[in-house]
């Protein structure tokens, strides 16, 4: 494992520290000033209404322009399709456990002032919430935070009908590229402005609401931590279990040590990708999945991402003192999981995306928008290792599909690969 100084440190983490700074000042400012500083909370509605404003065009130009730029000669083949159904069936396996784990041990109330604001209460039938999250009735209602996952399915489409357009679309192309590079430095200025706006945000939250914030964010990330080491230990080495019997198992556990610890000391799943295809060759993975599924997996596919993504909802849930429960809000749940596991890899700033999504499809207001960013800064360490861990566990799922069930006895020679 890589020896990292301080100064990677401060690479690593230097954004997170910065984050945590500006809630840590807020929090002493709200418990100091108490109500009276509700006059900085336009500093909070300030940097959100920036956030909103940029995000919606950053979607629109990263997903249109990926999908555009893709080599059409990569086509998906059995692997691909293996490899993909294994990312999706375990993304909605882990969002499946932590509905059960927050089922079991709710959330509880995270008081905030957004909670004064009526969430949208209109009843409506399960049918027309899915007609509501894919697509909208107007093409100006694509560009608005509420409908999220409509504007990635219609960039999606756009960026389909570029690279099959040929040369008049590679022209198209380079202006969806240069969008997507533009808006994206836009996105990373109006971010530094983050533990300023966050701060001023959770400043004005401790002020009003007092030291019970901070409890209740405290059992959201109990929550977390305590089913992602459950998922980390069971769920992941039942898959293992199932891809190789004990031996694979074994394995396993040896070797995901490496790439976990390396996951924790960088907080990047992609950053973590070399050292895991060497544990992933170490645990007799062929090559030809291993330098697929790793490298691919880094950056599309986040199981930690899937798990925190339904202890956000169900923190939004308690925020507007709804009930996190019934079949109707746990598939949208179970999607949205799925939905954020993939984009917040996929595309830049897929992390801030992704818990806009989360909004989206439950018509939550922008008011609840900080209480996700807030716990996906205060999580990211461990769900990170989560990812990590379980890109390898699917290289191993993989492995055993792809081959069958002797795959580790013809693969013994393994580390004799280089990538």
């Amino acid at each position: 494992m890589a020896k990292y100084s301080g100064t990677n440190f401060l690479k690593n983490y230097g954004s997170i520290l910065w984050m945590l700074a500006g809630i840590i000042s807020g929090c002493i400012l709200g418990l100091t000033a108490g109500n009276k500083i509700s006059v900085i909370k336009p500093v909070g509605d300030i940097f959100l209404n920036l956030l909103f404003t940029t995000l919606i065009p950053v979607i629109f130009f990263t997903v249109s322009s990926s999908i555009a730029n893709m080599d059409r000669s990569e086509k998906l083949g059995k692997l691909m399709v293996i490899m993909f159904a294994v990312f999706i069936i375990t993304a909605i396996i882990a969002a499946l456990c932590t509905i059960i784990g927050v089922s079991l041990f709710p959330v509880g109330e995270i008081k905030s002032g957004a909670a004064l604001i009526k969430a949208d209460t209109i009843s409506k039938t399960w049918q027309q919430e899915l007609v509501d999250i894919f697509t909208v009735s107007d093409v100006y209602k694509l560009f608005s935070k509420d409908n999220i996952l409509a504007l990635i399915i219609f960039a999606g489409l756009i960026g389909i009908a570029t690279s099959h357009t040929g040369k008049n679309g590679k022209k198209f192309a380079v202006f969806l590229q240069s969008g997507a590079e533009i808006f994206g430095k836009v996105l990373a200025y109006i971010m530094k402005l983050a533990p300023i706006g966050i701060g001023a945000y959770f400043a004005n939250q401790i002020g009003t609401m007092g030291i019970g914030l901070i409890k209740n964010y405290g059992r959201a990330l109990a929550i977390f931590h305590v089913a992602g080491l459950f998922y980390y230990i069971v769920i992941l080495g039942i898959y293992a279990l199932i891809a190789g019997g004990t031996k694979a198992i074994n394995s396993y556990r040896k070797n995901i040590i490496t790439p976990s610890l390396t996951a924790l000391g960088t907080c990047s799943s992609l950053a973590t990708i070399p050292v895991n295809l060497e544990a992933s060759y170490k645990m007799q993975v062929p090559a030809y999945i291993a330098n697929i599924v790793i490298p691919l997996g880094g950056t599309i596919h986040k199981q930690g991402s899937s798990i925190s993504a339904i202890i956000k909802i169900a923190s939004v849930f308690a925020l507007f003192h709804k009930p996190f429960s019934g079949m109707d809000v746990f598939a949208i749940a179970v999607l949205i999981s799925v939905a954020v596991s993939f984009v917040e890899g996929g595309i830049p700033s897929g992390g801030y995306i992704g818990e806009l999504l989360i909004l989206s499809a439950y018509h939550f207001p922008a008011e609840a928008f900080p209480v996700v960013i807030i716990l996906g800064t205060l999580v990211d360490p461990f769900a990170t290792v989560l990812n990590v861990a379980g890109v390898s566990s699917c290289a191993l799922l993989t492995s055993r599909i792809a081959e069958g069930k002797h795959w580790m006895k013809s693969n013994e020679n393994i580390l004799k690969n280089s990538f």
